[in-house]
């Protein structure tokens, strides 16, 4: 309901089966976002993953950003602004939330997806990796919440990112992490 109603509110088709990445925040080389260039430039010529963007930063990631939203209005919804609302509905709508930040003292967007059940993908830095589990299809794991990977390059993001999507297409696998993830108490009174 959440995927739906955030797909119609940005003006993407509606589609269940389409995985949705979502990533807020600043549009800047900290947060990752040359990897995410690299890999939603070639993403977007061959998959069916939707993206929505919100936040502002870097001159040259909002260009490029404006450029394929353009493209790809079917697969690209931007926002440059600040919005916590839309923030948290990106968080509660989308089905994959996406953390490549070269460093990342504590973060807290990932937390705040794995109580809406939205599965984060991280690069194992700071607080990424002190709070997602990593899932690996070959040996499932119960504590597992997300997907992360370790070295800062755009063919390790893909990878992973093709990880994500494949177990999305596997239902009871993606209910498993969701649910790992919702289940989790990073609580101050934990």
């Amino acid at each position: 309901t959440c995927k739906a109603a955030l797909q119609k509110e940005l003006g993407l088709p509606q589609e269940p089966a389409a995985p949705l990445v979502g990533i807020v925040g600043r549009l800047i080389d900290q947060k990752g976002f040359d990897l995410v260039a690299d890999v939603m430039q070639r993403w977007l010529q061959t998959s069916d993953v939707q993206w929505c963007i919100l936040g502002t930063g870097q001159p040259k990631y909002q260009k490029l950003l404006e450029t394929l939203a353009e493209r790809f209005p079917q697969k690209v919804a931007l926002r440059l602004e600040f919005s916590n609302p839309l923030a948290h509905r990106i968080e509660a709508g989308a089905d994959i939330f996406l953390m490549p930040s070269h460093f990342e003292p504590c973060g807290l967007n990932q937390l705040y997806s794995l109580k809406y059940g939205t599965v984060p993908l991280v690069r194992a830095t700071g607080g990424l990796a002190d709070t997602i589990v990593g899932y690996d299809p070959q040996s499932p794991n119960a504590a597992a919440n997300g997907f992360v990977f370790q070295e800062y390059s755009a063919l390790a993001l893909s990878e992973t990112l093709r990880q994500a999507c494949d177990a999305y297409r596997r239902p009871e696998a993606w209910q498993q992490l969701m649910a790992a993830g919702m289940g989790q108490d990073w609580s101050w009174t934990r």
